[in-house]
């Protein structure tokens, strides 16, 4: 096998890897650093379902805050009633 050969393959090899972290979705920056970079897709859904888990809790302190208040108030109305002779 020749020299130039070798460098071909060599090539072939880095362009598969290459093309392969790319289909992956993996970018390098300047430095040389790899990171995963999703598709605006997926970052959009998985964005959206948090944002729908994050408005069911918001619902759930609400009712929570709500009911916790109605139980004082209405307590606070029986404690004056028995303070009225």
């Amino acid at each position: 096998m020749s020299f130039w050969t070798a460098m071909v393959i060599i090539v072939a090899i880095w362009a598969a890897v290459e093309a392969y972290k790319a289909r992956q979705g993996i970018v390098t920056d300047w430095s040389g650093n790899e990171r995963l970079e999703r598709p605006a897709a997926q970052v959009d859904e998985a964005a959206q379902r948090e944002l729908a888990e994050l408005r069911e809790r918001v619902k759930v302190l609400e009712r929570i805050a709500t009911e916790d208040r109605e139980a004082r108030r209405l307590s606070h109305e029986i404690e004056e009633l028995r303070e009225r002779p």
